[in-house]
């Protein structure tokens, strides 16, 4: 069956690079005055010579984002249900070769975490865990549909890449949304990264949308880990990557996500260091080239950062997150996932968002959307 693998193979690592670092002024201009973005524009949008264009950029961004989205914000938190995993990961505090203390939430746990989530304001819920099919497999997502579904009204997903009738499975539950990142789009060097278990299966992970497309869950979100890899070359990959989606499977919304590497247990020094500069660039240039395309931000980022980004393209942010089983409700003694940087609390964040004009949305996500794109006409 045709996937996005088969568009992939006929690019190169190398040479795409090597065009991203050839683009020009003239380049980044022409980019920025095309009214379609195509992906020749999106090289000179991540390139380094569009960084002495960047407020004509981020102007452009913000433009388009309210034009498309309004003046809203969704908010979202994580919950994450275990950290027990089967993989070898270089840069992830939950790698099976971590001497951590495992745990993996019942169901008494599930609804602590999800009545301490609703006392903090949240209607929209990310599940996450560790990768480990065994012990935290399709049933045990079942349940925790089940248990949640009755307390939030949006209930997204991310965790190990699951087969095409699990994902029929789980949205016929309630689930709305899943998140797959594929780290990077390094074929070569992915390996180097993902030492042992199923994650190492590079063109399975990389198939995952495809079969979240055939399976018709509402939203598919993609990611790149920043720091694994180039990351002009990994955005550019992504960016071809969603092309690829939004023609194959056209009824489906898409977010993208921009994670830079944080301090994690056992972790491996970034290969790249993004600044917070070159951040706002990459967040710009996806805006650029998908109108359409929600954009979210997490609290690995400091706080005035996070604040700015709102301004230029961001759409969804989280806030007050634990990356810790059951670390909303009780003290677990389980390892982060990794180092979180914006501390606030979720009312901190909103009333942050509220001071820049913003409305803060909690739940209806799709509705605010909507309603968005209604009240400017387009």
């Amino acid at each position: 069956m045709a996937s996005f693998y088969d568009e992939l193979i006929k690019f190169d690592w190398e040479r795409v690079s090597e065009r991203i670092q050839s683009k020009n002024d003239r380049d980044v201009r022409a980019a920025l005055e095309n009214r379609r973005c195509t992906l020749d524009d999106f090289m000179a949008l991540v390139s380094p010579a569009a960084a002495s264009h960047l407020p004509a950029i981020k102007n452009r961004s913000s433009q388009l984002t309210k034009r498309r989205f309004g003046n809203v914000i969704q908010m979202y938190v994580p919950m994450y249900l275990s950290n027990e995993c089967t993989n070898i990961c270089t840069y992830c505090g939950f790698s099976l070769n971590n001497q951590i203390k495992r745990l993996t939430l019942n169901e008494h746990e599930i609804l602590q975490e999800a009545h301490a989530i609703k006392q903090m304001g949240f209607d929209h819920v990310l599940l996450v865990s560790g990768e480990s099919p065994r012990n935290v497999g399709v049933d045990y997502f079942l349940t925790a549909l089940h248990l949640l579904r009755p307390h939030f009204s949006n209930i997204a997903l991310e965790v190990q890449p699951l087969d095409e009738e699990e994902y029929r499975i789980l949205q016929a539950a309630g689930l709305h949304s899943v998140l797959v990142y594929q780290e990077t789009y390094n074929q070569e060097n992915y390996r180097k990264h993902h030492l042992k278990g199923k994650k190492a299966n590079y063109r399975h992970r990389l198939e995952t949308p495809d079969r979240l497309g055939r399976a018709e869950v509402h939203k598919i979100g993609l990611g790149i880990l920043i720091g694994l890899e180039d990351w002009r070359t990994d955005a550019f990959f992504m960016a071809a990557h969603l092309s690829y989606l939004r023609r194959k499977y056209w009824k489906t919304r898409f977010s993208v996500s921009f994670p830079r590497l944080r301090p994690a247990e056992g972790m491996l020094e970034p290969k790249v260091v993004m600044s917070e500069s070159e951040l706002k660039q990459l967040i710009c240039a996806f805006r650029l080239f998908d109108e359409n395309l929600e954009l979210s931000l997490s609290t690995r980022e400091r706080a005035a950062f996070r604040d700015e980004a709102i301004n230029i393209g961001i759409t969804s942010v989280s806030a007050g997150s634990r990356t810790d089983p059951g670390g909303y409700s009780t003290s677990s003694g389980a390892l982060k996932q990794f180092e979180i940087d914006d501390n606030r609390t979720p009312q901190e964040v909103a009333s942050a968002i509220r001071s820049k004009g913003f409305e803060v949305v909690w739940k209806d996500w799709d509705r605010a959307f909507d309603a968005g794109i209604n009240a400017t006409g387009t």
